[in-house]
């Protein structure tokens, strides 16, 4: 399943908006969360729209960069997938096992945000 660029860089920004610049947060944040125009953006902060335009591009593409080089997402989903397979498991044959299931839930809880 393939996710909208919009929830792709909402994702991408959650995980990296920290190692941004504050100019290129607020780029951001204004047209991916707070869902403003190029020419509201524009308006707002006193420049051309096509230099909006390009620091939106260059700032995906540092929050690309950021995911290739450490994988967080990458990382987490995997993690939520074999917390789930491992608490099927864990239900399916240990059912009992009150430990088990405990550390199954804590290791899910590490992912959530």
């Amino acid at each position: 399943m393939e996710i909208d660029e919009t929830t792709k860089v909402n994702l991408l920004y959650n995980f990296y908006h920290s190692l941004l610049t504050k100019k290129q947060s607020q780029y951001l944040d204004l047209y991916y969360v707070e869902d403003f125009s190029l020419g509201e953006i524009s308006e707002q902060l006193k420049v051309s729209r096509q230099a909006v335009l390009d620091n939106l591009h260059r700032s995906v593409s540092s929050l690309e960069l950021f995911e290739k080089e450490l994988g967080l997402i990458k990382k987490t989903k995997e993690i939520d997938d074999i917390s789930s397979k491992l608490g099927q498991i864990a239900l399916n044959r240990y059912p009992d096992d009150k430990e088990l299931s405990e550390l199954v839930k804590r290791i899910s809880k590490i992912n959530e945000m």
